[in-house]
């Protein structure tokens, strides 16, 4: 209880739970707090201007930030024909047709991370929606993993791609780095991926888009982004106003 307690008082001292902080400044208090003995993930949590029961403003999209994560991906190719090979080729670590349909039935089997498949197979794969779906890796057209360019998505989740989705509370949390990055590593993948946010706001949403920010790290305490500051960075980025 000592060293807990005595990180939990450091961590205390650094961030204080009523201020809202920049980006780096926030970078730099997680890279200083020492919460664990491993490689952290860094997170963000941004509470969205959006009504997540309309179906048009869902936030549902995949994206390849400039600094992977480096977390290893197993992927699955569902396809036929020449984009087997294609599939092989970009480094899929299963490939296979109609069979695999009956394989994911038949042992409701999941032993892979993304699934990507083409649109000639998604009406055969759909049938596996009981099994995909609840581990969140059902193929869709929004997250680019039914599409007739098996290759690039194949490439794209080999890559680090993160997924971006509200929740019920219109709440989107993703990692954005880990925290062995530099800290000029980690900025560029924030304001990468916020600014890729902040262009996807649903046109019938309507006020605030960007409400809240939360920057934190597994084992580490949740630092609250001063929001105008966070526009800024991402309007220097972009060239686009926020």
């Amino acid at each position: 209880m000592g060293k807990y307690k005595e990180k939990r008082d450091k961590i205390n001292t650094l961030v204080d739970k009523n201020k809202f902080y920049t980006t780096n400044d926030a970078i730099s208090i997680l890279k200083e707090v020492d919460a664990s003995k491993f490689n952290e993930t860094i997170d963000l949590s941004v509470q969205l201007g959006i009504d997540p029961k309309k179906s048009d403003q869902q936030i549902k999209y995949a994206i390849v930030p400039p600094h992977s994560l480096g977390k290893p991906v197993k992927v699955l190719a569902v396809c036929n024909g020449d984009n087997q090979a294609k599939a092989k080729e970009a480094g899929a670590d299963i490939v296979g047709g109609e069979e695999i349909v009956e394989k994911i039935l038949s042992e409701k089997w999941v032993d892979y991370d993304v699934v990507i498949c083409t649109p000639d197979l998604m009406p055969k794969l759909g049938k596996c929606g009981q099994v995909l779906g609840p581990k969140g890796i059902m193929p869709s057209p929004k997250m680019g993993t039914v599409t007739k360019d098996i290759s690039k998505a194949i490439n794209e989740a080999k890559a680090g791609r993160i997924e971006i989705k509200n929740d019920k509370l219109a709440l989107a949390n993703f990692p954005v780095a880990k925290k062995s990055f530099e800290k000029d590593q980690i900025l560029d993948n924030i304001l990468f991926l916020m600014n890729s946010l902040n262009s996807a706001k649903p046109s019938s949403s309507k006020g605030v888009y960007l409400k809240k920010v939360t920057l934190s790290s597994t084992m580490g305490p949740g630092i609250k982004i001063d929001v105008s500051s966070l526009k800024d960075d991402i309007k220097k980025l972009s060239g686009v106003s926020v």
